[in-house]
This record gives C-alpha cells, structure tokens and sequence, in this order.
C-alpha cells in the first residue's frame, strides 16, 4: 500500500502547496488517489489553521475528504504536539462525531495506550508509530489491539534512518500487523525504496519531504505520489 500524507505540521511558510482547509485537503487527496495511493494521512486543523484533535476539525476534514474520494480511507495523527495532555487527547477522540477509518498514535508518547484504547473502543484502526527500538519493545506490552505498525526513520541522515529501520524491523515478532515503513527528510526517499525492496507497505507527501528523488523541490504532493509509483510503490 502506498498512502499519501498530506500536510503533517507543516505551513505555507515551509511549501506554498501545503494543504491545510478541508477543501484544500479533499483536493490534493483526489489528486492522489487518482495517482494510484490507497490512503491518505491528513492532521487536520482548527479555524485558524493550528492542528487540532476537537471534534470539528476532525469532522470537517474527514468529510471534506470522503465527498472527494468516497471510499477511500482517511487516518488522522494524535501526536503529543497536537494535545500534550494524555488525559485530554483521550476525551477528544471519545468527542469525535465523525470518525476517521485510522489514526496513528506514537508508542512512545506518554498516555500512549490509553489513547490507542480509546480508539479502538470506537472502531477506529490504530496505527502504532514506532520511533526507536525501545518503542518496539515497549508496544509488547501493549493490550489494545492495532491494525498497522508503522515504522517510522526518524533522523534525516539516510544511513541513520536505514539503520534505525533494520533495528526495528528485527524486533518485530512474526506474524505482526501489517507494517508501513517511512522515512522524512533527506532519508525520505532512501527509506521508501527500502520499503519497495522489502515488499512493505510505504508513505510519501509534504509531511515527509518537500523534495524530489532527485533533489528538486517537489511542486506538489501529486508530483511526490508520482515520483513514489514510478519507483516502485504500490
């Protein structure tokens, strides 16, 4: 699976074609899909485009998108940055009206589980987002269920991020959720044809890189959804 993640945290200031309003959101994953990806990752915002976990954002983008692409599944993000109260990210997914068919939660935040609970309770897939080898082995542990493990290369140098890739992935018990593997920055597009070479499921988008394989400024996240297919991701 190839999935398109759209924004992340990013704003105008970083890539003019950052899409942040449920609109903008709902046409770059139209643009996407029809691109060939079979997911997309959004971090929707509030109405004065800070990122936001409440009730309304999460609606507004989430529908924004299945009128554009009905059918294709949508994940939001819970990341600590968003809410960096545990207590308070639990109440906000309980709040959530309209329901996204994923969310990634990142194990090594703290409140992490409880927030995967929460989700799960309310039929959403949870995509645990594992950083480092102690996250892996922290996630054993864990009661809830998830649907997808995503292995996520944190550093920008590439050799670090294939590195920190083989550590995770080796500790991986057989028989795991399906597993997504990304990189972000200049490690983006070396981690992506990792993931290609091991038949694994990948990621790519302006929350990952504003760049090309070939280190050009990528236009779009269309152009970044290109340039993935024509190496390979599916």
């Amino acid at each position: 699976m190839l999935k398109a993640c759209l924004n992340g945290g990013r704003g105008r200031d970083e890539h003019p074609g950052v899409p942040v309003s449920p609109a903008e959101l709902a046409a770059d994953a139209a643009r996407c899909t029809d691109l060939g990806v079979a997911a997309v990752h959004v971090h929707p915002r509030d109405t004065s485009g800070v990122e936001s976990m409440a009730p309304a954002a999460i609606a507004d983008a989430v529908v924004a998108v299945r009128a554009a692409r009905p059918g294709l599944p949508v994940g939001v993000s819970t990341g600590a940055w968003i809410e960096p109260d545990p207590a308070a990210r639990v109440t906000a997914v309980r709040a959530w009206t309209v329901l996204p068919d994923f969310a990634s939660v990142n194990v090594h935040e703290e409140g992490a589980e409880a927030v995967a609970a929460a989700l799960h309770e309310r039929g959403v897939l949870v995509e645990a987002g594992l950083w480092t080898p102690q996250a892996v082995r922290a996630h054993r542990a864990w009661r809830v269920p998830v649907g997808r493990i995503l292995v996520e290369c944190t550093p920008d140098d590439p050799t670090r991020a294939l590195a920190d890739a083989d550590a995770m992935l080796a500790l991986l018990a057989p028989g795991c959720p399906p597993v997504l593997l990304h990189g972000e920055g200049a490690a983006a597009w070396p981690v992506l044809a990792e993931a290609v070479r091991r038949g694994l499921d990948t990621r790519i988008g302006l929350e990952d890189t504003l760049g090309l394989p070939d280190g050009a400024p990528a236009p779009d996240n269309a152009a970044l959804v290109a340039a993935a297919r024509a190496l390979g991701a599916r």
